[in-house]
């Protein structure tokens, strides 16, 4: 076995994220107009230092490529069918080391409470459900009140949680994730400045706007003023641009916020699709030599075990599961798989990629909407059960200014459209609230449903199948081997919850597919003719 999770890691990047992706050198031009870039006499123009930037806080690099998707599955013991083999690509992306854990969870409940102190119902929803512990015939009640918050437990995956406060916590760490680095970098005001603790400021007077962070909003212009804007703002080239609040007072260059073509943010924090999960869970990168896969895999490790082969180790269970009926831990005095209920997120081996615990401890949720026969209906690239095309709701369409909610979130309906409207079209809409016609003409948003006979009106007459249930998988600390194997995949309805499924993040990654290209070979690109013409002028 060939580990390769030093390969992936984010350190061997081109640039991290909190490099210097937004500084521009003057120069460069165009080699299609001629046009300099970056000159503030020409139009002003800015394009950004061509970057690739690394993974955001938690994520590890996983190169894409192609796969069998269920291929890893050697007998189908509940004779389900619903992951018959099939061939898929999987683009490059980022995913979390670890599952989310205690802490992290605690993290999120402690920021929603101080930005919205008195919102009861918006903290109480995105609480876990504790009483997932409680079983009528087990003494589990100390789990209940001891298991989310008392210290012991903080670095274990959190469970109790739903598909839909899974998805919650991965746009509230999107928004978290790139305030923070806008206020690192003086592009917004910093922390200080934003807790009323800055120079020449009373104690207590926040100048900054009371206004959560959203990155939508703030991409769309929506969130800039005195006391929000930071001391280190980008420099605006535009001849139209005009120095505001501070720098306009002293007479200084006008600036702006943050764009995305600046390569400052980061993509948003989100759940990994199927694909992506067993395609990461498996790591066959890591048996692979010259595009050949020398071997196979059963579980995230090699072999047809699951036990440890290393000498230092040797039988030692490679995960946190059920061996069998009333064997959740092995021995007493020689404790096998060293856990009980759930293990901490960094237990056991990693797998080729650097993931912890892709095979036990929880199960995962992913984006997938369940469909048994999904393998029937799919993309060979990237394939997703689950797209529901939303548009953020303008509250000024000659401005483009967003609708936002009472939370400072962009208000999103359903799409009319999965191409761009017309001008016309985007300004005949009917019923814009509610998205149900579209220049008078009804139209169905949801493409779950693509050639998909199942009726909603039946669900828990003769299936219990519908547009709520979502997939999990990876086995858990309460399931018998053959649910580790990552091929294997089961359903729960989103608002729904257990003590045996956690989640973990991912996120798309830009630029090239290629994480480390050294010492493999490449095709030169010679200099660029129209380039060195260009230069000579």
């Amino acid at each position: 076995m060939k580990r390769i999770s030093i390969v992936f890691t984010t350190g061997l990047l081109v640039l991290g994220l909190f490099g210097t992706a937004c500084k521009s050198k003057s120069g460069g031009a165009s080699t299609k107009t001629g046009w300099k870039y970056n000159d503030k006499y020409n139009g002003g123009f800015q394009v950004a230092k061509k970057v690739k930037p690394g993974a955001g806080p938690g994520l590890i690099a996983i190169e894409g490529g192609t796969f069998v998707m269920g291929g890893s599955l050697d007998q189908d013991l509940s004779y389900e069918f619903d992951n018959v083999r099939r061939r898929v690509s999987v683009a490059s992306f980022y995913m979390d080391e670890t599952e989310v854990s205690n802490v992290d969870w605690l993290e999120y409940l402690y920021d929603l409470r101080q930005k919205f102190p008195n919102d009861r119902e918006l903290y109480y929803n995105a609480l876990p459900d504790t009483l997932v512990w409680r079983r009528p015939l087990s003494y589990n009640e100390p789990y209940v009140d001891n298991y989310l918050r008392h210290p012991a437990y903080q670095d274990y995956p959190v469970v109790g949680v739903t598909w839909e406060q899974a998805v919650a916590y991965c746009e509230w760490r999107t928004d978290h994730v790139n305030e923070g680095i806008l206020r690192e970098r003086g592009i917004l005001a910093d922390f200080k400045t934003k807790t009323g603790k800055g120079k020449g400021q009373a104690a207590g007077a926040s100048t900054a706007s009371a206004e959560p962070f959203n990155t939508d909003i703030y991409l769309n212009g929506q969130i800039r003023g005195e006391g929000v804007d930071g001391k280190r703002m980008i420099k605006d080239l535009s001849p139209n641009a005009q120095a505001s609040g501070a720098g306009a007072k002293k007479g200084g260059a006008p600036t702006r916020p943050a764009r995305l073509e600046d390569g400052i943010l980061t993509p948003p924090y989100r759940l990994p699709s199927e694909a992506e999960w067993e395609y990461a869970a498996l790591a066959l990168a890591g048996n692979t030599e010259y595009e050949n896969i020398n071997d196979g895999k059963i579980y995230p490790w090699n072999g047809l075990g699951v036990r440890s082969a290393k000498q230092s180790t040797r039988g030692l269970i490679m995960a946190n599961f059920k061996r069998g009926q009333g064997d959740n831990m092995g021995t007493g005095g020689y404790l096998n798989d060293k856990a009980d209920i759930t293990a901490p997120v960094k237990s056991y081996i990693p797998n080729d990629f650097g993931l912890y615990n892709m095979a036990g401890n929880v199960n995962e949720w992913v984006r997938d909407t369940y469909r048994k026969l999904s393998f029937e209906d799919f993309e060979d690239f990237n394939p997703f059960r689950g797209n529901q095309y939303v548009n953020k709701r303008l509250a000024d369409r000659n401005t483009g200014v967003y609708a936002k909610d009472k939370y400072g979130k962009p208000i999103k309906d359903a799409a009319p459209s999965r191409k761009k409207q017309s001008w016309k079209e985007l300004n005949g809409a009917v019923d814009s609230a509610k998205n149900t016609a579209i220049a008078g003409k009804p139209f169905d948003p949801d493409m779950r449903g693509f050639r998909d006979t199942v009726n909603a009106k039946l669900y828990g007459t003769s299936t219990l199948v519908n547009d709520q249930s979502k997939v999990y998988k990876g086995g858990s600390w309460n399931d018998r081997a053959y649910w580790l194997n990552p091929a294997t995949r089961r359903f729960m309805q989103q608002d729904e919850s257990s003590a045996e499924v956690g989640f973990r993040c991912a996120m798309n990654m830009v630029g090239t597919a290629e994480i480390n290209p050294k010492g493999k070979p490449q095709f030169r690109q010679p200099p660029s003719k129209a380039a060195k013409s260009l230069s000579k002028k």
